[in-house]
């Protein structure tokens, strides 16, 4: 018995690193606006990418990606839709009545959002839909 413990810690502690994937190959993602706030909603494509999703996809690592296009960030979890909810403050200069910007409404957040990476474990990279001639070229990479 704590010989079969021991060889699942040592396989446990020799497995392979994450690997960094797009989040457009967990989720899909729906965007508009409120005022001078995009709203962002990033749906699991399926019921499993969805812990994944809650743990990686933080309101400081969301901030981070749209660093110096967001005063603020908030985040809401939808358990039962297996979605998260994003407020990203600031990010439509006043609104689409005021706006200079090219998308005052925000669609394009939700574009930009399923372009961030987070880590995920090779196990699953393994499953994901992702183009065979696409790894390795941006969406999956295996830097930290």
């Amino acid at each position: 018995m704590r010989a079969r413990r021991a060889r699942k810690a040592r396989k446990a502690r020799r497995a392979a690193p994450p690997v960094r994937v797009q989040l457009r190959f967990l989720a899909h993602a729906r965007s508009g606006d409120k005022g001078d706030t995009a709203n962002v909603g990033l749906i699991a494509l399926r019921p499993e990418y969805y812990p994944l999703l809650v743990e990686q996809v933080t309101v400081a690592r969301v901030a981070r990606h749209f660093r110096g296009m967001v005063s603020r960030v908030e985040r809401f979890e939808l358990p039962n839709l297996r979605a998260l909810n994003f407020l990203l403050h600031g990010a439509l200069d006043g609104g689409g009545t005021v706006s200079l910007k090219t998308d005052a409404q925000g669609k394009v957040y939700s574009t930009a959002l399923l372009r961030m990476e987070i880590p995920v474990p090779r196990t699953l990279v393994r499953s994901l839909d992702i183009p065979r001639g696409v790894r390795g070229k941006g969406p999956v990479s295996s830097r930290g």
